[in-house]
């Protein structure tokens, strides 16, 4: 199983990105597709998260802001990010879980400037 995101990249503060992450090989059921992050010298936080047959759950920092979709056909999730601010600055993981297994993407760096 991999997952592969893209989207990440470097924007102004109050810009917007998109992320989005892909999942490949064999894998019969996804519970939940999440994203997650990690600033240097942070632990690694959850963001966003969209487990199946739930609605989404946003961390309090990014609510109103992030919004978090997923295709199950397609077995992808996108993360959109609005009004950025300095402090979303970090590298970025798609996740899934799979029963008790979670998988991670490789990160995608975002950096936001003042």
């Amino acid at each position: 199983v991999q997952l592969q995101a893209s989207g990440g990249g470097f924007v102004q503060a109050g810009g917007s990105l998109r992320l989005s992450c892909a999942v490949s090989g064999r894998i019969l059921t996804i519970n939940s597709m999440a994203w997650y992050r990690q600033a240097p010298g942070k632990q690694r936080e959850l963001v966003a998260q969209f487990a199946y047959h739930s609605l989404p759950h946003y961390a309090d920092s990014v609510k109103g802001r992030f919004t978090i979709s997923r295709d199950n056909a397609k077995r992808t999730t996108d993360l959109q990010m609005n009004s950025l601010k300095p402090e979303d600055t970090a590298v970025y993981y798609c996740n899934i879980l799979n029963g008790r297994t979670n998988y991670w993407g490789q990160g995608t760096q975002v950096t936001v400037s003042s």
